[in-house]
């Protein structure tokens, strides 16, 4: 998998974090292609990274075994459309890292003969420590399905899903889950400077604190109800904020919101495919 050659269409924080991630992980960087209509971008990844980069779509889909579509959700359509002929000439597989571009709209413009796997990485890539949610096609072969896998298991964890439908849940789920979390930062940040800490206090507390639970989560073979249970003394102050959660919705607000990330989901591939 280390001699395939990778390319990809946009050269932004995504794709800057997977190339990292590739590199680190034993890729050679010589076999790593970036393309982007952007020359300072290219001039900087070819200094940083000593990788090929490409001002032409075409070139780069030319010289390469698989394409990560890295670009915005809004211009994805365009850029297909504007490199079908070198789509259309190539054996690669396509990898989509573009959020809520689903695969009927990809074999739309790229036919229906493509091997694609259509992904949904979240933020964390950036530091590598992603989730991330895959879907292939009929058309992608074993090996193309480890290539897949190796390109995103190197900036984090991965799951594959039966049905591309569950990439809606992904993206309620880890998608935009980092928000969920960074909005209880937020707001546990706020009643800890009401309580007396300082800024610097509270942040630093609630950063560590948040870390370290997720680590005892990801370490435990335990469920999150379970740890939780086992870090609530009965009669303590633990009990009584967890009461306070329970008793202004706190469980069925979270059903509701992830149920809206996922509805938003559908509807924004609805959206973005109608080209």
């Amino acid at each position: 998998m280390k001699t395939k050659k990778i390319g990809f269409i946009g050269g932004g924080n995504m794709a800057n974090s997977l190339i990292s991630g590739l590199i680190a992980s034993g890729h050679l960087a010589q076999q790593i292609w970036v393309s982007d209509a952007d020359q300072e971008k290219l001039s900087s990844l070819a200094t940083s990274m000593n990788i090929n980069t490409s001002a032409s779509n075409d070139a780069l889909i030319a010289e390469v075994d698989v394409v990560v579509l890295a670009v915005k959700p809004q211009v994805i359509s365009a850029v297909i459309k504007s490199s079908i002929d070198g789509f259309n000439q190539s054996g690669a597989l396509i990898v989509s890292i573009a959020a809520g571009i689903n695969q009927q709209s990809l074999r739309k413009w790229l036919g229906a003969d493509k091997a694609i796997v259509r992904c949904m990485p979240n933020t964390p890539a950036l530091v590598q420590t992603g989730a991330t949610g895959l879907h292939a096609n009929n058309n992608v072969s074993e090996e193309q399905h480890n290539l897949a896998e190796n390109i995103m298991r190197s900036v984090g964890i991965l799951v594959w899903v039966e049905s591309e439908a569950e990439l809606d849940a992904v993206t309620a789920v880890s998608g935009s889950g980092p928000a969920y979390f960074f909005l209880l930062m937020e707001a546990m940040e706020k009643s800890a400077l009401e309580l007396g800490l300082s800024p610097s206090t509270a942040q630093l507390l609630i950063e560590q604190t948040a870390l370290g639970a997720a680590r005892i989560a990801l370490e435990s073979t335990e469920s999150p109800g379970a740890l939780r249970k086992r870090v609530t003394s009965p009669g303590g102050t633990t009990e009584q904020a967890i009461k306070t959660f329970e008793k202004g919705g706190f469980i069925d607000l979270v059903k509701q919101a992830m149920q809206a990330a996922n509805d938003r989901s559908i509807s924004l591939s609805n959206e973005l495919g109608a080209e």
